[in-house]
């Protein structure tokens, strides 16, 4: 599909510079927003309707925070490809409702590693679910929209206004790719940590 209308979203970040604006932009046109942890937080503080992952999910947050969106409900949402029929059938029938736009910027590995913290603290600074949530949200860039930091969102906006909150084929692959550069360095870094 080329343009691609952005209904419901998902955000997930470590860095908030900008997330308030941009949810309350998103929000003040309809757009439906679903949240973890400090993000859903901070989303509600400022007033804004969300909704929290585990009521999605219908689970807590478990082990610490380690497992939040990693759930088919979750990722189901995320990689159903919306030009295929099956995939639109298969959310059908588990009631699984689709995403059309992610935000997720990752845990601040780097800033853990400067901070001089013990191995185990720098361990649990390992963002796991954000990186899942932007591959596999990159991966199917042709029915969802993957914004991978903070740098993306006035874009986005751009994008919305001039499109009637929907986005081009061209906009979503850009930023797909820009996703698998963010894990990819991310990656990068933690094996070189690991590797001493």
């Amino acid at each position: 599909m080329d343009h691609l209308q952005i209904k419901r979203a998902l955000l997930s970040v470590t860095d908030k510079s900008g997330l308030v604006e941009f949810a309350s932009f998103l929000a003040g046109r309809g757009v439906e927003l679903v949240s973890t942890g400090g993000t859903f937080k901070t989303l509600k503080e400022a007033g804004l309707s969300v909704t929290q992952v585990s009521e999605v999910t219908g689970f807590p947050e478990i082990l610490g925070g380690r497992v939040k969106t990693l759930h088919p409900f979750i990722h189901g949402g995320i990689l159903a490809d919306k030009d295929k029929p099956e995939h639109l059938q298969t959310l059908r029938e588990f009631d699984i409702r689709p995403f059309d736009l992610v935000c997720v910027n990752l845990y601040d590995f780097s800033g853990a590693l400067a901070k001089g913290l013990d191995t185990r603290s720098v361990i649990e600074e390992i963002d796991i679910g954000g990186p899942c949530l932007l591959r596999a949200s990159a991966k199917n860039y042709h029915s969802i929209l993957v914004l991978p930091g903070v740098r993306f969102y006035d874009q986005a906006r751009r994008e919305l206004e001039a499109n009637n909150m929907s986005v081009s084929l061209d906009f979503r692959r850009e930023t797909a790719a820009a996703a698998f550069a963010a894990t990819s360095a991310y990656d990068a870094m933690i094996a070189d940590w690991m590797r001493g």
